[in-house]
């Protein structure tokens, strides 16, 4: 081997030596720098959630009301005849209704009769008139006394309801003033009633 062989093996030979604990140092740097890695330490960032409503300006020829709506009361008919109409279509007056040959009052009866007691306490100036109706069927005399009792049981039911039975009279028509002239079931069962009139005091 000559000379500049060895020469140029010798410096490279040095300079390795000279670079190996350079390299040695770094690399011991890096990995101690990996080992004693912080967790990861970059801020928290807080994202407000995301309001969906949608903001609507107020109109700018939007009115606000001065008042509340004012309710009006209905206006009851003065006429006696027109204001029984009246409450009778309204519902606030109702009539009692029976089976065949019978005075009981049925849960659909006491219901109507329950209306029309609320109605005749909240409007004391008015009297009642309970008429008894009957269908066709028996003779003139057992339908008067039919109508008689239906009568006084929807009384009885008014005044145990709160209704004053001084204001309460009562009166049988039998079967002489059908509000159905049919000669059927359809008309019967309409005919078989205690019927409520208000009259003035």
């Amino acid at each position: 081997m000559n000379n500049a062989v060895k020469g140029f093996l010798a410096g490279v030979t040095a300079i390795a030596l000279v670079m190996t604990p350079a390299c040695r140092s770094k690399n011991t740097k890096v990995k101690d720098e990996q080992v004693h890695v912080q967790p990861d330490t970059a801020p928290t960032v807080t994202i407000p959630p995301h309001d969906t409503a949608e903001r609507v300006q107020p109109s700018e020829d939007f009115v606000k009301p001065s008042a509340e709506p004012t309710v009006t009361a209905d206006v009851l008919p003065s006429n006696t005849e027109e204001l029984n109409r009246y409450l009778q279509d309204k519902g606030l007056i109702r009539d009692a209704f029976f089976v065949y040959a019978d005075a009981t009052l049925s849960s659909d009866a006491q219901a109507a009769l329950t209306t029309s007691a609320s109605w005749l306490k909240s409007n004391s100036k008015y009297n009642l008139l309970v008429e008894g109706h009957c269908d066709e069927r028996g003779t003139e005399q057992y339908n008067l006394a039919l109508g008689d009792k239906r009568a006084q049981q929807a009384k009885d039911y008014l005044v145990a309801s709160g209704v004053d039975a001084s204001r309460i009279r009562t009166v049988s028509y039998g079967e002489e003033r059908p509000f159905d002239p049919g000669h059927d079931e359809g008309a019967w069962k309409q005919n078989r009633r205690a019927h409520l009139v208000l009259v003035g005091k």
